[in-house]
């Protein structure tokens, strides 16, 4: 089926379930967008960012790739970046994880997967970098571990961009998040990495990492208090 005329029928059936449920539904949406929210997450077609939140569209700007990575030489986040913290002005960007990640889960297992294993990397270096503490968690809880992991360096990366770190110079209202998604309940989970200041920075990324660790020790995540 060439042109997969299947989705069109979805399409049409769609726009006119919308609109039978609101009528001014598409004549707001075409106005100016103005979200307050910047998602950062994976592209797995089971993490649909707008449906975890429950946002319309319209609330949230997107950008997503495999393994949710934020790499300093990846023009397409950065730019994506750049348009909404300065054009858009949002005063959350949020990296979402999600356990049971198949590229994280790749270079858990070491798996080669061709071009992609350049890609992830990135994820590898993090992997490196923390195989101790790793090796203390149970074997079966090693891959939501790196999942974590990945999430807080992710972050870590977004808050050292120059956009972030001119925004904040500015004084302009922009806070960084992470969180991890679960498949098994739709749940969504505070990483305890929130970044608000360049003053915050450090201690903020040391606490995220001790919040992983807890859990290595068996420390329940909801158990650990929030700042």
């Amino acid at each position: 089926m060439k042109n997969l005329s299947h989705l069109f029928e979805k399409n049409k059936h769609w726009a006119a379930r919308t609109t039978a449920q609101d009528p001014e539904f598409f004549s707001k949406l075409s106005q100016q967008q103005s979200p307050e929210y910047l998602w950062i997450g994976c592209s797995d077609s089971r993490v649909p960012a707008n449906q975890i939140v429950d946002l319309m569209p319209g609330e949230l700007f997107v950008h997503r790739n495999v393994a949710n990575v934020v790499v300093h030489t990846d023009h397409n986040c950065l730019s994506v970046m750049q348009y909404a913290v300065e054009v858009l002005k949002v005063k959350h960007i949020m990296v979402v994880g999600h356990y049971g990640c198949g590229g994280i889960k790749a270079v858990h297992d070491n798996a080669k997967l061709g071009l992609i294993d350049n890609w992830l990397r990135h994820v590898g270096d993090i992997k490196e970098r923390y195989q101790d503490l790793l090796d203390q968690a149970p074997e079966k809880d090693r891959l939501a571990r790196l999942i974590e992991l990945n999430v807080i360096e992710q972050v870590r990366n977004v808050c050292r961009t120059n956009i972030v770190q001119e925004a904040w110079a500015k004084g302009q209202e922009l806070t960084v998040h992470g969180w991890v998604y679960s498949l098994e309940n739709g749940c969504l989970h505070d990483m305890n990495a929130v970044f608000r200041c360049q003053n915050e920075f450090e201690t903020s990324y040391q606490e995220a990492l001790e919040h992983v660790a807890m859990r290595v020790r068996g420390i329940p995540i909801e158990l650990v208090v929030n700042k």
